[in-house]
């Protein structure tokens, strides 16, 4: 489901034109979109999406017939999808409020950021933030940073967060530094005791956004989900009943952080794993790639094969042939 921004007071052909703009801004647009309601900018909107897609597309109001029936269709799903996230935001919004009272803050957050760590024995270390406001999780929001610095040691989660905390401040400071936009958070989450919340503290006073609330979220001390402890500077560690809904509420934006932070770090792995020495050659793509493995069965036959083998191989020219032997063989 997509639901576009748009200012108040809008109507429904301003709504829909707001929504294919948005909807295909990072998506290639089929060739032919259905709407329920003429918009006014159609031809522009045409034009607009050929050129993206590099070929016609067209926008059509159907009135009868079966492509009258898929819209009706598609029309009857929204109004469903609608109310869900109506009665979903209601929700939301006490579990917000109830989260601003259980730890003192001046109002509901418009705006959670919650952080994590994901490494093997400090191997492809990557953090992770989500976001998550009134209308649920943020999930085009959601940001994963690999981390560059070479100086963390192994394992060393307190200088993964400081890292990819600078770098998520200093973007924030550079695009928005008056903070009018809504990108900012008004509360982060952290997953650690004292020590994490120290470090954080520290990282935020150095960037000059200490104003923003921050709550360390720590497990019990034999770790069990429901025993959780709460810090924040200045304040006593402290806990909420094992029903408390805020409780429910922070265990799953953790597991939402944890989980994506997991998928990236597995992603990265996977990618580290599947590299081979083809991909260093110049002009050697996917489709050679696969044409090499295919006739030499392994990268490194290739890698051994003479300039005649090379030649022999379907989709390498000559040329190709004799930039895979030098990229070998010429050691200098």
């Amino acid at each position: 489901d997509f639901y576009p921004r748009t200012g108040a007071g809008a109507d429904d052909a301003e709504v829909l034109e707001a929504f294919i703009g948005q909807f295909y801004d990072n998506k290639l647009p089929p060739r032919l979109i259905l709407l329920s309601t003429p918009i006014e900018n159609d031809d522009l909107m045409q034009q607009a999406l050929s050129q993206k897609a590099g070929r016609k597309v067209e926008i059509s109001v159907p009135l009868r017939g079966e492509k009258a029936g898929l819209v009706e269709g598609a029309l009857r799903n929204a109004r469903e999808s609608l109310a869900r996230r109506m009665a979903e935001t209601a929700t939301q919004a006490r579990l917000l409020k109830g989260l601003a009272e259980a730890f003192d803050l001046d109002g509901p957050p418009k705006r959670i950021e919650v952080y994590d760590n994901s490494h093997i024995s400090g191997a492809h270390g990557v953090g992770a933030m989500i976001a998550a406001g009134p209308e649920g999780y943020l999930k085009s929001q959601y940001r994963k940073y690999n981390i560059k610095d070479t100086e963390i040691t192994p394992g060393d989660d307190f200088g993964m967060m400081k890292e990819v905390l600078g770098r998520r401040f200093k973007r924030l400071l550079k695009e928005d530094p008056d903070r009018k936009g809504d990108n900012w958070p008004d509360l982060l989450l952290i997953d650690g005791g004292a020590g994490q919340v120290s470090a954080v503290a520290e990282i935020m006073r150095e960037y000059g956004v200490s104003d923003i609330a921050m709550i360390g979220v720590a497990k019990g001390e034999d770790r069990d989900a429901g025993k959780e402890e709460f810090h924040r500077i200045g304040k006593r560690p402290f806990a909420l009943r094992h029903n408390d809904p805020v409780l429910y509420f922070v265990q799953r934006l953790r597991d939402e952080v944890h989980r994506f932070a997991i998928g990236t770090h597995r992603a990265k792995r996977a990618k580290a794993m599947g590299a081979t020495p083809l991909d260093g050659v110049p002009g050697v793509g996917a489709a050679r790639k696969r044409a090499l493995l295919a006739h030499f069965g392994s990268a490194k036959a290739v890698s051994r094969a003479g300039l005649a083998d090379l030649k022999k191989v379907d989709g390498i020219s000559k040329r190709m042939a004799e930039t895979l032997y030098d990229f070998f063989h010429d050691k200098g």
